[in-house]
């Protein structure tokens, strides 16, 4: 990405005018396209070039640290690059952080597309697809479902209905990146200055479908086993430009998923029990035996598979726990807050009467 224009890197008008007051104080704009500990990878007018974090984002473990995709203001003096503020995001995919702590973790920022790529014929899980679509929807991007490894099943429109019944109203494209078959499918997709995020499982062929739409190697790939999965080597996030002008964010094989923020986005993953919802006699109807249930009468006659419904229960319950912990991560940061305040107070009072 050397010497690219910033519009060709995704910039456009609503990131120039969050801009403005970082310009008024000498600072560049520049896109993340790596995160590593302490310190980035951005790409900007100047080329690219590594920066540090300022250091109000090292111990910050929120979605406020700089991800793949962020806009930042960089400070350059010399050889040296600092990140100092991240622009307001137009899309986040944010997950739950693995581990106890209750974090939430930007997966891909500033994201047009997010194509969930899921590999014939083992990794299709409809339950898990469902989990994929909710956060996509909720990143303010447009998922769209990527089936590849064709060229190893038969039938390939049962598997495309089988996604379709997951995901009604998302695209579905299946294709193969050793035949080429399906390819061109993805064009409409593929608009030069647009971001999309490659998501999925270990071993899918994010890498391998996007060596084959840059023309060339730009990801390492591994070897297929004897069950038709290829072995990981993408190890971090990575935003790269395409021959066509098409940035990919090509991402490591996510054994979890965990919902962190996704109400509308499960809004939109089951449109089908949201619509059927509108046809129940209680406004407040659970799904779970009351009179005039439509959602019920669905699934009695074959409208609406009850695992689906179990799906949207599931989800819906993660996601009512993600919001408990939010609030009280926000408590607990209020209380930090006011505490600091009132020690502040305190030393100020003791420096100025002396006691």
């Amino acid at each position: 990405m050397h010497d690219t224009p910033l519009r060709e890197l995704g910039w456009n008008a609503a990131f120039a005018q969050s801009f403005e007051d970082a310009a008024a104080a000498g600072d560049v704009p520049a896109r993340v396209s790596a995160v590593h500990r302490n310190r980035v990878v951005v790409a900007g007018s100047f080329g690219e070039r590594d920066a540090i974090l300022a250091s109000r984002f090292h111990d910050s473990e929120s979605e406020d640290r700089p991800a793949t995709g962020d806009w930042v203001a960089l400070s350059i003096s010399g050889d040296a690059s600092t990140v100092r503020t991240v622009l307001p995001r137009q899309s986040a995919f944010i997950r739950r952080a693995a581990g106890e702590k209750a974090v939430a973790q930007v997966v891909a920022a500033n994201v047009d597309r997010v194509f969930i790529v899921t590999a014939l014929p083992g990794d299709l899980n409809e339950r898990r697809l469902e989990r994929y679509l909710a956060v996509a929807w909720e990143s303010g991007a447009l998922p769209v479902i990527v089936l590849t490894k064709t060229d190893l099943v038969e039938n390939i429109g049962e598997w495309i209905a089988t996604a379709h019944a997951a995901a009604p109203g998302v695209d579905v494209i299946a294709v193969s990146a050793l035949t080429d078959a399906g390819i061109g499918a993805l064009q409409p997709h593929l608009t030069p200055g647009n971001t999309i995020a490659f998501l999925g499982s270990s071993g899918v062929g994010k890498s391998t479908l996007l060596n084959h739409l840059a023309g060339g190697t730009l990801m390492r790939t591994g070897d297929v086993g004897d069950d038709g999965r290829g072995r990981h080597t993408t190890t971090h996030r990575e935003l790269v430009r395409l021959p066509s002008g098409v940035l990919v964010i090509d991402t490591p094989g996510m054994r979890e998923l965990q919902l962190w923020s996704a109400e509308s986005g499960l809004e939109q993953t089951f449109d089908d029990i949201t619509t059927l919802s509108e046809g129940c006699r209680f406004a407040d109807c659970a799904h779970a035996g009351e009179p005039g249930c439509a959602v019920a009468l669905a699934i009695e006659s074959g409208q609406l598979d009850v695992e689906r419904l179990a799906s949207w229960r599931k989800l819906s319950r993660e996601v009512a726990r993600a919001e408990l912990q939010r609030d009280a991560l926000a408590a607990a940061a209020e209380r930090s807050r006011v505490k600091s305040i009132h020690r502040l107070a305190r030393t100020h009072h003791k420096r100025k009467y002396g006691e």
